[in-house]
């Protein structure tokens, strides 16, 4: 045992403070202090957070985006310099397209072998610095990006950081932490307090009024959000808010969340439908603008904004066609309009006769999926709606999506019904997370089911084998679909776009679309999972059953379900 304390403690007591439950890790060579610390705290039975080692830095850096995403608990993630932030910054630019408040530490050196009390090692004055630290590389993609010099202030360096990413508009912290600063002595506080949670803030009531008696006058009055699902809280708040005047609810081409009951009449889908260019109110609620482009606004409506923030620092270009915004938690703003409009007089026969004709609309487009599965399933090979309707029937309860689709991703939308908030996140930012975030999100809700979507193309940028590993050493065991057709049809779909009688079209010659039909499913042997490749209607819903049996008894699922489109 240590008979004192050094910048290794320093952060461990920090971690503390904030409530940390887990340091997700990919951390390199520099972290030997805080090693020690936890160390002490394991063989100590000392209580305080978990520290789990990742084998890629994106890994670590996901595995806090599912776990966030499912508990809305901030988390540490812990990397190795330069090298490290940079393997990690392509899950770092998702957390902070996402809003998911992260606190992220990676490791510097800042006396290059010239410090007579310390070696960092050869490899920190040849390969590993950055010129103007490590901050240089991270700061586009953080909130707020430093470098520790003292250890003075390391302890509240950390605190503040980690406070600040939880404060609106959430997003991940930087800082750089100097192997020599943590290896001085460090004196606890006196008193060491626990980090307050971020305040809730809500638009006037002023503003409140307004928006209510704009919505009491509206005839056809619409909805469209990407992320008021963000919390248990918005999704209740905006089904209590659609309900009360029978507003139909649009979802954004991409949301990220589960933010409505896709059963419910007053869903209506993705994307810009119909309706919204016949609406004379839209209430844009935790959205980014669903038309494109985005002079392309609907001619009738007036639009209100309803977003914790609604300008977001890191989108070059978002003109808001909102003329009047209710900015805050979305939540309680939805929650104090609902209130302000049971306080009025509601036009009942208004609200009655939206609801007849969502109820109508909804029968309609329930009995085309039907006659379209049904039509699926006798057919030959296997449709992405198929798959993804098969998903969802055969899913356990409470089973929590993971999706990272793109070509298939109508059919997701259209075909995988949820069940409430927290059941549907969609990845945030570049390809290759989707599997990462999954094992967080069971880490974070270990008796419920984890399901991962992805095409082929998809697969291939995740660490596939890391995480297979993780999940096998952590006993997180989760079911990956590949949705496999073969391709980038994006790439191709965008070349045909642009080039619709082209040298490729006429040829067949797509440089940008093929890729190799592996079997991915002998990926999962080595790691005790499940592996199967699915080809036709008739086999898929024996085989998506032994997947989630093998769920059940703790083993990892993979899934190579081959396409027709």
């Amino acid at each position: 045992m240590r008979n004192s304390t050094d910048g290794g403690d320093a952060i461990l007591q920090a971690f503390h403070s904030l409530g940390i439950d887990y340091v997700m890790a990919s951390p390199g060579s520099e972290w030997g202090p805080f090693w020690e610390a936890m160390a002490q705290q394991q063989l100590g039975n000392e209580p305080g957070p978990t520290y789990l080692t990742c084998a890629h830095e994106t890994l670590a850096v996901d595995l806090a985006i599912g776990y966030t995403s499912v508990t809305g608990r901030m988390q540490a993630v812990m990397l190795h310099t330069g090298v490290g932030l940079l393997q990690g910054s392509l899950g770092i630019e998702g957390a902070l397209r996402g809003a998911i408040p992260m606190l992220i530490l990676s490791g510097e050196s800042v006396s290059f072998g010239d410090d007579p009390d310390i070696d960092p090692g050869f490899q920190w004055q040849a390969i590993l610095n950055q010129v103007g630290s490590p901050t240089r590389l991270i700061e586009p993609l953080v909130k707020w990006a430093h470098q520790t010099g003292s250890i003075s202030t390391m302890y509240q360096q950390v605190v503040s950081a980690g406070e600040l990413s939880q404060r609106s508009p959430r997003a991940p912290t930087y800082l750089s932490v100097p192997i020599e600063v943590m290896m001085q002595p460090w004196s606890p506080p006196e008193e060491v307090r626990s980090a307050p949670p971020a305040p809730i803030t809500t638009a006037t009531p002023s503003d409140i009024n307004v928006v209510c008696d704009m919505l009491l006058a509206a005839e056809n009055p619409a909805i469209i959000t990407e992320e008021s699902g963000r919390t248990p809280e918005g999704y209740a708040a905006l089904v209590e808010l659609a309900e009360l005047l029978s507003i139909p609810v649009i979802e954004g081409r991409f949301s990220p969340y589960a933010n409505f009951p896709k059963d419910h009449p007053l869903w209506i889908g993705a994307g810009r439908p119909p309706l919204v260019d016949e609406a004379d109110l839209i209430l844009m609620i935790a959205s980014r603008q669903p038309w494109y482009p985005l002079s392309n606004t609907p001619k009738k409506a007036r639009v209100v904004t309803i977003d914790e923030t609604p300008f977001r620092d890191h989108v070059v270009y978002q003109p808001s066609s909102a003329e009047r915004f209710l900015e805050g938690d979305v939540a309680s703003n939805l929650a104090l309009l609902v209130t302000a409009l049971k306080a009025a007089t509601i036009d009942n026969d208004a609200v009655a006769q939206r609801r007849a004709q969502r109820d109508e609309a909804a029968q309609a487009r329930q009995a085309q999926n039907d006659t379209m599965i049904s039509d699926a399933r006798a057919q030959s090979t296997i449709s992405p709606a198929l798959l993804a309707a098969t998903l969802s029937e055969m899913a356990p309860a409470g089973t929590i999506f993971i999706d990272e689709t793109i070509t298939h991703r109508p059919a997701i939308v259209g075909h995988l019904q949820t069940d409430g908030p927290t059941s549907y996140f969609r990845v945030h930012g570049g390809l290759g997370q989707a599997m990462g975030v999954a094992l967080g999100a069971k880490l974070a809700a270990p008796d419920q089911t984890i399901v991962t979507t992805l095409g082929d193309g998809t697969f291939l940028y995740n660490p596939s084998v890391q995480a297979l590993a993780f999940a096998r050493t952590n006993n997180l065991a989760t079911l990956t679909v590949i949705f496999n057709n073969r391709g980038y049809n994006a790439m191709r779909k965008d070349q045909e776009g642009y080039f619709p009688d082209g040298v490729a079209a006429k040829n067949d010659l797509w440089l940008g679309h093929p890729t190799t039909a592996f079997d991915y499913a002998e990926l999962a042997q080595p790691f005790g999972a499940f592996g199967a490749t699915v080809e036709t209607p008739a086999e898929l819903p024996g085989v998506v059953e032994s997947a989630f049996a093998a769920i059940a008894e703790g083993r990892s699922a993979l899934l190579n379900v081959m396409l027709n489109a």
